[in-house]
């Protein structure tokens, strides 16, 4: 990205207690001149059921704006709102729910130049502050598209609480493994033309300090909750500075997106794929692991790749293929090369907790 490249930063970042039932007061106390606008609510049918008083809450704060009930978290669907909201004249989109409905407004938002207010239900990725969204395209297949960042993001700390734990713990394994990221955006830079924005990669490495060695242990406290928040939405904001996933995706994120494109039926997490990535990156990279695996431990992360239904086989082939996933994107992979016996040593040591 240019050095004179604009970029657009959120206008609010509300991390408060009910923040979903005084969204609208949160709102006019940062962006007044949108209160009165025509709004929709985007979420999925069974968080409307879940979270009814609190949707139909934000809708009647919104001038009763209709709650739409999206099919799919794919690119149709994102056009198909926001074709809805061009043509009925919606200034506001509100993205409810966990990172598939997030990505989808975003997108749509971005396709129909509105406001868009991101009010997520779990924090299982940075994705909910990225300049990108990931949508399904043709049948199970998904791309990465790169949109505008949210105007507003409002984390209702009461939801996060009470979201699954698992969700949680996804967040904090996509905030873990900037620290391999970072490693390989360094090579890469070494590597070919492409430069560091240092300001980028240090809003990066504070997201992943600020969780890393955080002092609360807790991750149904509110203190853990606002630090979490913060660093994912400093993820996106890195992102959307260097104008590229590079300051928190590398050689752990090759692993993470070859399960999804080659093993779709593995079921696991994005944040807990990334967070089993990095481990292996780290032995890569030649860093030592113990304090990434103590930290997971001490969470109650679980690392161990068997338990997701990940046989030896599997692994080494998982990291044969991260190698093509994303051509072009110079990681330690590149230095690396392709070892059997090394892979299954380093999965038996995953097993068996290493």
């Amino acid at each position: 990205m240019d050095q004179h490249t604009r970029f657009d930063l959120p206008i609010c970042l509300a991390v408060e207690e009910d923040a979903f039932f005084h969204s609208d007061e949160i709102i006019s106390r940062y962006i007044p001149e949108i209160i009165g606008q025509k709004a929709i609510v985007i979420s999925e049918e069974f968080l409307i059921g879940i979270y009814k008083e609190k949707i139909d809450d934000i809708s009647h704060d919104f001038g009763d704006a209709e709650i739409y009930a999206m099919k799919s978290a794919s690119f149709d669907e994102a056009v198909t709102i926001a074709k809805k909201v061009c043509t009925e004249e919606i200034k506001i989109i509100i993205g409810i729910g966990g990172g598939r409905v997030l990505d989808t407004a975003k997108y749509a938002a971005h396709i129909s130049k509105a406001v868009y207010i991101c009010m997520p239900t779990s924090l299982s990725n940075d994705s909910l502050a990225s300049p990108f969204s990931v949508l399904e395209t043709y049948g199970k297949a998904r791309m990465t598209l790169s949109c505008k960042i949210p105007t507003a993001i409002i984390v209702d700390t009461n939801m996060i609480i009470n979201a699954p734990e698992g969700q949680t713990l996804s967040g904090i394994g996509d905030t873990i493994a900037k620290h391999t990221a970072l490693f390989d955006w360094k090579l890469s830079a070494k590597r070919s033309s492409a430069r560091i924005d240092d300001f980028a990669y240090a809003l990066s490495r504070m997201s992943y300090d600020s969780v890393y060695h955080c002092d609360e242990k807790n991750m149904k406290s509110r203190v853990f909750i606002r630090i979490l928040s913060r660093a994912l939405v400093m993820g996106g904001l890195a992102m959307e500075i260097a104008g590229s996933s590079r300051p928190c995706s590398g050689s752990e994120h090759l692993f993470a997106h070859a399960i999804e494109e080659y093993y779709p039926d593995i079921k696991i997490s994005h944040g807990m794929a990334v967070a089993i990535g990095s481990i292996p990156a780290c032995i890569f990279q030649g860093q030592d692991p113990k304090g990434m695996i103590d930290f997971f431990r001490t969470y109650g992360l679980n690392t161990d790749p068997s338990s997701y239904g990940i046989t030896e086989d599997m692994f080494a082939d998982m990291w044969k293929k991260a190698r093509t996933v994303r051509k072009g994107r110079i990681t330690i992979l590149d230095d690396t090369p392709y070892d059997r016996v090394q892979l299954g040593e380093i999965y038996n040591r995953m097993v068996e907790k290493i």
